[in-house]
This record gives structure tokens, sequence and C-alpha cells, in this order.
């Protein structure tokens, strides 16, 4: 397999890799990514609480990832298992504290048990708006041990924000707060 690396518009880059007579093209994270989750992997390691964890990587990730505009994480609700319930968040708008599964890209997220991105939300019919300034959205369902847990939901003021390399970091990041819940359910 040859491999070439190329950076492309967004700081991210780009591997397109010739296997097989066909050339495939993957997105890497960038340094920023890698480093957030390592601390993120880390911080899990010494977390006291799944809450603190999540709190810890919404601050981080409102802080530094610049097109982030709204990191939250949504958790299935104990009393009603219908019900997605807002849980630690940062950004500068009060989100909505209750989703129906049926409702909205994380109902969307919940129910498929797939990411949802959508890069110009005013397109999508499903959008359950928390702000009008919000332009895209990316929502990572997390499942433990097959069930529901929550989901890590990232929005942002500009359209296009969720490339590839975008969204698999993202990804990455809720798979650490999967492995910490799991963790602690295990037994």
């Amino acid at each position: 397999m040859l491999v070439v690396q190329l950076p492309n518009s967004r700081e991210t880059c780009q591997r397109l890799a010739y296997s097989e007579g066909r050339i495939k093209r993957a997105n890497i994270m960038t340094p920023v990514h890698e480093e957030l989750l390592q601390e993120f992997r880390n911080s899990a390691k010494s977390a006291a609480t799944a809450e603190s964890l999540m709190d810890h990587m919404a601050q981080r990730l409102h802080e530094k990832v610049t097109r982030y505009n709204w990191v939250g994480f949504y958790l299935d609700d104990p009393a009603d298992p219908g019900f997605l319930v807002v849980g630690p968040y940062v950004g500068s708008f009060t989100p909505n504290a209750r989703i129906p599964l049926d409702t909205g890209l994380c109902g969307a997220a919940a129910t498929t048990g797939q990411t949802v991105v959508v890069q110009d939300v005013t397109k999508d019919p499903r959008y359950l708006a928390g702000s009008s300034m919000v332009n895209s959205e990316v929502v990572v369902p997390i499942f433990v041990k097959g069930k529901l847990a929550g989901e890590l939901d990232v929005e942002s003021y500009f359209a296009n924000t969720f490339d590839p390399a975008e969204q698999e970091f993202v990804e990455a990041c809720a798979a650490v707060v999967g492995k910490y819940l799991a963790k602690g359910s295990s037994g």
C-alpha cells in the first residue's frame, strides 16, 4: 500500500492510500484533536464521576476548538427511557432540557444508533432549534453494553464545520465517555 498525506484547507490532513487497485481517501485528526483526545483518555483514568469527565470534556472542547460553539451531553432519562435529558454542557445558549427520542437530530442519533452530521441545519427538518445562530451540528450516540447511555452533541455557528476528520474526532471523544461508563457498569 502506498500512502500520501496532503494538507487541506481546514488544517486537517488527508491520506490517499492506494491498495488493491483503488485509491481511498481517509481523513486524520489534527494535532489539536490528538492532544485533546489524549488529555481526555488520561482524565478518564482519574475522573471521580462520569459527570465530572463529561464536564471537563465539554469545557475543553468549547475552549480549544474555535468552531465548537456549544458542546454538551444528553443522557438517557432514567425516569423515562423515551427521553434524553441535558447533562454537562458549555455554550452561549440554553439547550433543550428534555428531548423525546423521536424528535430532532439527537432523537435521530438515538433511534438509529448512528452519528448524525448536518452541515446546514436550516435544510434539515429534523433540527430542533436550541439557537437560531446554529448552522451545523454533529450528534454521536454513546452506547454501553448495547444500550443507549447518552450522546455527545456539538453545535457550530458555521455551516460545514463537521467534515470527516471532525466527525472522527467527536466520535473518538464520545468513545472515551462510553468506555468510562462501561467500566462503571461492569460487575
